[in-house]
């Protein structure tokens, strides 16, 4: 009987979507399962909105044999998303009404979800872009939220989703709240949430850039699990400081840019005089954004997250559709950064700059250092050689050896005594020669990568 009652209880845990993600105990990481989640992401936002069936198999399948974990995308999208109908010709809304979804669009989100799931990767929904909310310079809109309305909708989605085990909540949607009236319009869209889900969704809210991410208007919100940023596509922005910033604030979230830099974009929206960004770009904020307090990261590409085609008008200048552009080398190189990262404990890593000499380099050369127990990963962005503390990893002997972020290979650094200070100098040095030291105790038996 005992048995019987275990079993019914794990049956209804598994199948109730929400149980499955949760925040760690130090209130840093993401769990799913109980278990350590890596969360790799991709900003695939017009996903729902631009793909059929078949197109968004090929993607999911794509993105799924990269490594990535989370893809990012849109219900009510941005590219006039309430009235370009979707590639079977429905739109997301009757009468722009979020209080009467159209089932057929909503077929199509299921299916979506349903063959991500199937290729273990998660949907972090965005339930509408925020220029539904209020209209400006960027968005289309219209306008068709309050706070009432905000609450039926959520409601609603939660209802619909609150069995998937493989979804995540992203509210807001690349705007900042302008004031209460606002906020009050998330707030209840949050809420609302939280009550269908019985308080075990896992929300956050994207934003445009700013010094606090999402947190500077709802770190204190009940729904509110963890702390996005985003760095408005720009070249070598102090991230890392927000990021640290972030991770000491109170109450203790974990931390996350959910829209770094994206591959083949233009540079801070001007190509004529910073060009477009490439590979080195997109990894650069990566490890960066991990070894100064972020629990997992979001990739872009400027060509995927509005998945040019022929079909679309493009935006901003994207140079490759959306099929070719998914195995560009940032893309690739996203998986060497998800590889290092669950090669060792992820729960107890922290960001510690205490650990090199050389620990105040500007963005372009920037030292980066990150340890957990009995290993340290220093990341080098421009193969600058640098002056590891050893003393401070508290290890008789340690491993030391050189990760390439480029191909995911590594290279032996040597045996060492953790006795005295030591300066290493990376394989390569200059533009794009960025290089992570991997420093383990030589008792803990980690396997070399």
């Amino acid at each position: 009987m005992r048995k019987y009652i275990v079993l019914l209880l794990l049956s209804a845990v598994l199948q109730t979507g929400y149980a499955q993600f949760s925040v760690s105990a130090n209130r840093h990481y993401i769990l799913k399962d109980g278990k350590p989640f890596f969360w790799l992401g991709d900003t695939a936002w017009e996903l729902f909105h631009r793909l059929n069936r078949e197109e968004a198999d090929t993607y999911l399948k794509t993105r799924s044999e990269q490594g990535f974990t989370v893809i990012q995308a849109v219900i009510l999208a941005e590219m006039d998303g309430l009235h370009d109908p979707n590639a079977y010709g429905e739109k997301p809304l009757i009468n722009d009404d979020p209080t009467k979804p159209n089932e057929k669009y909503f077929e199509h989100v299921d299916y979506i979800i349903d063959k991500a799931a199937a290729y273990n990767i998660n949907i972090a929904i965005l339930p509408t872009w925020a220029d539904k909310v209020f209209k400006d310079k960027w968005g289309k809109g219209p306008e068709i939220f309050n706070p009432q309305k905000a609450a039926i909708y959520g409601a609603w989605l939660a209802n619909r989703y609150k069995n998937k085990t493989n979804v995540i909540w992203i509210i807001g949607g690349d705007r900042q709240p302008r004031g209460e009236p606002d906020i009050a319009i998330w707030r209840a869209m949050g809420n609302a949430i939280m009550k269908v889900t019985g308080n075990k969704a896992l929300i956050t809210y994207h934003c445009q850039p700013n010094q606090l991410g999402s947190a500077k208007w709802f770190r204190n919100e009940p729904w509110f699990a963890f702390n996005m940023f985003q760095n408005g596509h720009c070249r070598d922005e102090a991230v890392y400081d927000k990021m640290l910033a972030a991770y000491n604030a109170k109450p203790t979230k974990p931390v996350i840019d959910g829209e770094p830099i994206y591959e083949d974009h233009p540079v801070c929206f001007n190509v004529t005089d910073l060009g477009t960004s490439s590979a080195y770009d997109v990894r650069k904020y990566a490890y960066l954004d991990l070894f100064s307090g972020a629990f997992g990261h979001t990739y872009g590409c400027h060509d995927v997250w509005q998945m040019n085609s022929p079909k679309h008008e493009p935006v901003n200048g994207p140079h490759f559709t959306w099929t070719e552009a998914l195995k560009l080398p940032g893309a690739i190189q996203m998986g060497y950064v998800k590889k290092l990262m669950e090669s060792h404990p992820l729960l107890n890593r922290v960001p510690d700059q205490s650990i090199i000499i050389e620990n105040n380099k500007s963005a372009a050369e920037r030292i980066q250092a990150t340890r957990g127990d009995g290993y340290a990963f220093i990341y080098t962005a421009a193969g600058k050689p640098f002056t590891v503390v050893l003393p401070k990893l508290k290890a008789a002997k340690i491993h030391a050896y050189w990760y390439d972020p480029r191909n995911g290979k590594s290279a032996d650094a040597g045996l060492l005594t953790g006795v005295e200070n030591h300066q290493f100098t990376p394989p390569s040095t200059g533009y794009g020669k960025d290089w992570v030291l991997v420093l383990d105790d030589d008792a803990k038996h980690y396997a070399k990568l």
